[in-house]
């Protein structure tokens, strides 16, 4: 309803007009990035810039920062639960400076193995370490209150993935201390193709543009160009107005329901999921058992059906769940499987959902006869 309100009502471009339309655009616009910052608690709203999504965003950081800043032998470190997302623009950053990428492993139990980061951090080379909060496969939540403050001590820039954390949890960005943090709308009742970067000021100020045009530019001449205020100077062209717009009202909703009541009704609703899913013959769940660690998300396998399978006999008594690699291959070749079926619940998922879930399971093992 508001995207329509907007097309609708006050349909215009934003911060290059003086008519009604436009200062009307521009305040809704504007209105949303307050929000993101009372949101997560982020004090500096310019520090705010509003991009495509989290690949848009980590994309953005890795040729804005990480070309000036990248060296030679420089490391980048990533987990091995990461997002395609966040792996495959620092493998494109090592390949083009002659970095190297590094990794946090997955133990057993889908937790990091922070030995790692440490054996990593203790070469003095360390330049950025990028993770998730929450992992998009095993639900698995970071410790980032253990694994930023050694970055920091070692010197290292960190950037958090919170694609699956924002939707999910109280996220404070003057509690986690990070230097770059990233989510996009979709995964939160926003729509898609609309995200958010936040960084530190002091960082954003050593950052070249991602893209030149119109609104980035202060004065443009000939030969030269000064750039914008931020967050401007990384918002070119003219940007996606109405799920911007779209995201502030998800964003109302959201803190209407209270972060915190979300994050109690899905670890609820998890823990009895995996504990029905655990009496079926044949299923293996993926990540922690303890319910403090790990995010509304359940990742597994059926025996020897394919994943494929399993989602397409679970939509047909109208279940969705997600098949495949989830965008993470490299987690995927850390489990030793092809793919896993994943089961994910939200603030609108009831026990009913997951009573229907466990039937409709149950009836895989009997046509598959496990």
């Amino acid at each position: 309803e508001k995207i329509t309100e907007y097309y609708k009502g006050y349909n215009a471009n934003i911060h290059r007009a003086v008519y009604a339309l436009a200062e009307e655009a521009t305040a809704e616009y504007e209105k949303t990035r307050d929000k993101v910052a009372e949101f997560l608690n982020i004090r500096n709203r310019e520090e705010i810039i509003f991009v495509r999504g989290t690949t848009e965003a980590i994309n953005l950081v890795a040729y804005s920062w990480g070309r000036p800043h990248i060296k030679k032998d420089d490391i980048i470190v990533v987990t091995e639960y990461e997002h395609h997302s966040n792996i495959v623009p620092w493998q494109l950053l090592a390949q083009e400076t002659g970095a190297r990428l590094e990794y946090i492993g997955v133990d057993d139990d889908g937790e990091l193995v922070l030995e790692d980061l440490e054996r990593h951090l203790a070469t003095g080379r360390v330049r950025l370490v990028a993770f998730s909060l929450m992992s998009n496969v095993l639900g698995t939540i970071s410790d980032a209150d253990r694994i930023i403050p050694m970055c920091k001590k070692a010197g290292a820039l960190v950037l958090v993935d919170g694609a699956q954390a924002v939707p999910h949890m109280p996220v404070d960005m003057q509690r986690l201390g990070c230097d770059f943090f990233a989510f996009s709308g979709h995964k939160m009742m926003g729509p898609t193709g609309v995200g958010v970067l936040w960084a530190r000021r002091d960082v954003l100020d050593t950052m070249v543009p991602f893209q030149g045009g119109g609104d980035m530019i202060r004065e443009v001449h000939k030969h030269e160009t000064t750039w914008n205020d931020l967050p401007y100077k990384f918002e070119a062209g003219t940007p996606n107005i109405a799920d911007v717009v779209g995201l502030g009202a998800a964003i109302d909703y959201l803190t209407g329901i209270g972060m915190e009541n979300m994050r109690r009704h899905e670890m609820e609703l998890t823990e009895y999921a995996l504990g029905r899913m655990s009496a079926i013959k044949g299923v293996e769940i993926y990540g922690t058992p303890d319910m403090k660690k790990r995010g509304g998300v359940i990742s597994f396998n059926f025996h020897d059906v394919h994943p494929h399978d399993v989602a397409q006999l679970l939509d047909d008594d109208g279940i969705a769940i997600r098949s495949g690699h989830h965008c993470a291959q490299v987690l995927m070749e850390r489990l030793d499987v092809a793919a896993t079926s994943r089961a994910s619940f939200y603030i609108y998922n009831t026990r009913q959902d997951v009573d229907a879930m466990i039937e409709s399971l149950e009836n895989v093992a009997r046509v598959f006869k496990i």
